[in-house]
């Protein structure tokens, strides 16, 4: 098992319903409906990622000495920092340049998925 996903992927988690919480309670009357839409958007990723994470940190101790379980959790946290944070903090300030992040972040989550997919490919036993 490799427990640096695991633990990182339980932190992403518990963030997530934290800051879930707080847009639910502090922002749903301070944000306008849209933005907290993209709040919730980015809530509900870093929530998904967070478990793809667990799961890839849990999926190494079956496929062990795999590269692509390696690229792929680091991809899903880069995903995270780039596609949930951009959207978290352009919800709050309304600084809509950082729209131009999220996609790169979005980006690093596809990768994150193919490179769960190959890594789980590569030990199919032919």
């Amino acid at each position: 098992m490799n427990a640096r996903f695991v633990i990182i992927g339980c932190i992403c988690a518990f963030l997530s319903v934290l800051f879930g919480a707080f847009g639910a309670h502090s922002l749903k009357d301070a944000l306008p409906p849209n933005m907290l839409a993209n709040f919730q958007t980015g809530v509900q990723y870093q929530m998904y990622h967070g478990l793809g994470l667990i799961l890839i940190g849990f999926a190494s101790a079956y496929l062990p000495n795999n590269s692509s379980l390696n690229k792929a959790g680091w991809s899903m946290l880069i995903g995270i920092v780039l596609f949930s944070g951009s959207l978290y903090v352009l919800s709050m300030t309304g600084v809509t340049m950082l729209g131009a992040i999220t996609p790169f972040g979005g980006v690093a989550f596809l990768l994150g998925w193919l490179f769960f997919i190959n890594a789980a490919r590569k030990n199919i036993k032919k």
